[in-house]
């Protein structure tokens, strides 16, 4: 048996992470010893010598073999230094930083564009350089995207019509930091464009000057509060010519090579206003199997249409993703592969990629099988369409359908419901708010869709689809790109163990949190005030779901493996399962190419989680600016709401009716200092023991609207809960009104922006949005 010092030696010369298995192998480990080993290594873990990610050990700092970094700097000798993109410093420390190299013997044109400074790369990590004085070494995989170091914001013409303006800026860590265009520095852009700029010479007073670079729109547009984002984060957005002469030169595909399904009455069930269509279901009880089914999920074959190394497939991979605004769509497909060819429209012979599942009358699948066919869509419809078809409220559609088809989908998933049931995936209750427009893109009403049977039956069954897709590849042996979900970190759960304690419910201490332990304190709390803070403070332990080559489960989930698999229109990881199982079944020759390697993947995996959360920050980030222009012009009004997030800078609240998130400052709290309490998750009055932690219900006022960066800034009108201590608890403040010393602070102090620096925190679970990955969710 090794002692740590070994362990920690042998863990400190691999590249990137390592695990049990490779450790215990390494030094020849029995069964009795790998029992011992797991000890050592907790203890190693719990004094923080190692650390967990990914239920894989790494020496603090240390960095995985293929790291997604940013070139941030040059040292000494002008060599480019990088930082990961992925590293959380509150957790982790400052972010190491990693000396740049060329791949070795590569030929200068064949290497691709030289990087340079603000771009973004893919590194593999190598040994580190001690005369450099930089512990890690990383050569260039490839260059992501060349530097687009240019600052964006809003442009409003000086009056007058002299010439010059002013720059609004866009970022809520900005506001109030206007610039000043000098006259001829416009670049033709007039008031309310968005623009590009660059900083001028700077003098010693006023203002900082800039100049416009480029006019990227107009502000007027229905369509203008998505332009924001779609430049703040260079999602690309319009399809090269060489991509669109791709897909236009695409034609339908022929029965030849397939399975004809079209006699089998699939049917497509999407939200209301989807485009595309992805995924069709069928079910039937199984003669063979009492209590049981036959289900079948059919998904567009996307990967007979776009072929690895096409144009097609060059933008689908750069663009990662598709994202989606309350007022328009960016695809990752041009319409025509995306709306046209691939979209299963009823009565219309569409290729597809099928699973077959037997499914048990416990709700368990027993085996599967896939099959490439040509299928023709019996039906489309909209959830509450299916939903009220089964309540006995059927149309033209639906009556012809409701025993033939949906009576046996809605039995089929009555039994899969048993396996979820016992499954026990992390089950939070966060209602999801959706924006209704106006047709000039002003928010018309904000809602909150209800949740129904017809949503349930497609997640469940496109989760047994993904899980199916995961197992067939393994068991041939065909590299994929999972799609996994780590558990909390042993730090986070510490902080959530603390935090629970406050409410007297407890967290136990055990060497492996599962999600039932989880559900069971979410069911303790139900239908009380404390459930909407126990949910959101329980999801902010979470980690984030992300995409691998390597596979260490869905925490969320609770499933030991899990693969994108039911939307390859709109995400690149599942036509890259697509391929794979093209390649594995032997469909075809347009499959996953024969040099397609794990550690190839592992850089698509990366690149396409950034996507993924670049579009997730966009989306979030065009809601907010919708929310701030819909309640400009409601300054002075109040609102009920509440706590989302504590900061030593202040508090987030959200609106009941809008979802709006808002900032309080700490500053203007009352007549006391407040300090922030991270066991609590609260601001606590140090002389008063005036307590606001995040789930209290509050009443606020809207001070100040900043529309271009999505900011709100509220005053507090509800009086706090009080901290238990010796000091008792003074006076009660007044209620409904302005709090003592708080008059005349802010409301109309001419301070713009101040506060106004944040939204509530992200979503950061295994869903993002939503259990599955069907209209807008994220597992």
């Amino acid at each position: 048996m090794p002692t740590k010092e070994q362990v920690l030696a042998f863990i400190a010369t691999q590249s990137g992470e390592v695990g049990k298995r490779e450790i215990a192998r390494a030094f020849g480990l029995n069964a009795a010893q790998k029992i011992e080993l797991k000890s050592l290594l907790r203890d190693l873990s719990e004094t923080g010598t190692v650390e967990r990610s990914r239920r894989r050990l790494h020496v603090p700092g240390a960095l995985p073999g293929v790291v997604l970094a940013d070139i941030v700097s040059r040292d000494g000798d002008g060599e480019f230094i990088a930082v990961p993109v992925e590293w959380d410093s509150a957790a982790q420390g400052e972010a190491p930083h990693i000396l740049v190299q060329a791949p070795r013997g590569t030929p200068r044109r064949a290497a691709g564009p030289a990087p340079g400074l603000s771009d973004r790369v893919l590194l593999r990590i190598v040994e580190g350089s001690i005369e450099h004085g930089v512990p890690h070494v990383g050569r260039v995989i490839k260059v992501l995207e060349k530097a687009r170091r240019q600052s964006i914001g809003i442009f409003r013409a000086a009056p007058g019509g002299e010439g010059g303006g002013r720059i609004i800026p866009i970022d809520k860590k900005q506001l109030g930091r206007e610039l000043q265009v000098p006259p001829g520095a416009e670049h033709e852009a007039r008031d309310g464009d968005l623009v590009t700029i660059e900083l001028m010479r700077q003098r010693v007073f006023g203002l900082p000057t800039a100049r416009v670079k480029e006019k990227l729109g107009s502000l007027s547009s229905e369509k203008a509060v998505s332009l924001i984002a779609l430049h703040a984060h260079a999602i690309p957005h319009v399809f090269p010519e060489a991509v669109l002469k791709d897909a236009e030169a695409a034609r339908p595909v022929t029965p030849r090579g397939r399975e004809d399904w079209r006699d089998v009455p699939l049917v497509t069930i999407d939200p209301p206003d989807a485009k595309d269509h992805d995924d069709a279901v069928h079910a039937v009880p199984d003669a063979d199997n009492e209590g049981g089914f036959i289900v079948t999920v059919a998904i567009a074959d996307v990967s007979a249409y776009v072929r690895p190394g096409s144009p097609l497939d060059r933008e689908a991979l750069v663009r990662g993703n598709s994202v989606y605004f309350p007022d328009r769509v960016v695809p990752m497909l041009p319409e025509r592969i995306s709306n046209d060819l691939c979209s299963l429209r009823p009565k219309e012979d569409r290729p597809a990629l099928a699973v077959r599942m037997v499914i048990g009358a416990d709700g368990r699948k027993r085996h599967h099988t896939f099959h490439r066919i040509l299928m023709r869509s019996a039906g489309k419809l909209a959830y509450a369409q299916a939903q009220n078809a089964i309540e006995g409220r059927t149309d033209e559609v639906t009556d012809p359908l409701l025993n033939g088809v949906l009576k046996p989908l809605y039995a089929a998933y009555d039994c899969v419901r048993k396996a979820r049931d016992a499954r026990q995936p992390l089950d939070l209750d966060l209602p999801e708010r959706k924006i209704v427009l106006k047709e000039d893109g002003t928010v018309d009403r904000v809602v909150v869709p209800e949740r129904l049977d017809a949503h349930r039956l497609i997640e469940e069954f496109m989760i047994l689809a993904n899980v199916a897709a995961a197992e067939t590849l393994e068991e041939k042996r065909t590299p994929l790109i999972y799609r996994v979900h780590d558990g909390p970190s042993l730090e986070k759960l510490s902080n959530l163990r603390e935090f629970l304690k406050t409410l007297d419910i407890a967290l136990a201490k055990i060497d492996q949190v599962r999600p039932s332990h989880f559900n069971r304190i979410l069911a303790q709390v139900k239908d009380t005030d404390a459930a909407p803070l126990v949910n959101q403070v329980i999801l902010r332990s979470q980690s984030q779901a992300e995409y691998a080559s390597e596979n260490y489960g869905h925490f969320g989930l609770n499933l030991r493996r899990y693969a994108h698999f039911t939307s390859p229109i709109r995400r690149y990881a599942d036509l890259v399962v697509h391929r794979g199982l093209v390649r594995a079944m032997d469909f075809g020759h347009d499959g996953l190419p024969q040099d397609a390697t794990a550690a190839t993947l592992a850089e698509v995996a990366a690149a396409i989680s950034v996507t993924e959360r670049r579009a997730m920050a966009a989306e979030r980030e065009t809601v907010d600016r919708l929310i701030a222009h819909h309640l400009a012009d409601q300054i002075g009004a109040t609102f009920n709401g509440r706590i989302t997030g504590a900061t030593k800078a202040g508090l987030f609240v959200a609106l009941d009716i809008t979802g709006a998130d808002g900032f309080i400052p700490a500053a203007t709290l009352g007549q006391d200092y407040y300090r922030y309490d991270e066991t609590r998750q609260a601001l606590v009055g140090e002389r008063t023991g005036e307590m606001h932690r995040i789930g209290d219900r509050v009443e606020v006022r809207l001070v100040e609207a900043a529309p271009v960066a999505g900011a709100l800034r509220f005053e507090l009108l509800t009086e706090g809960s009080y901290v238990k201590g010796p000091r008792g608890r003074p006076g009660p403040l007044k209620r409904g009104g302005a709090r003592p010393g708080t008059a005349g602070r802010h409301a109309g102090s001419g301070r713009p922006g101040a506060g106004a620096s944040g939204t509530g925190a992200s979503g950061k679970g295994p869903s993002g949005k939503g259990p599955q990955g069907k209209g807008r969710s994220r597992p």
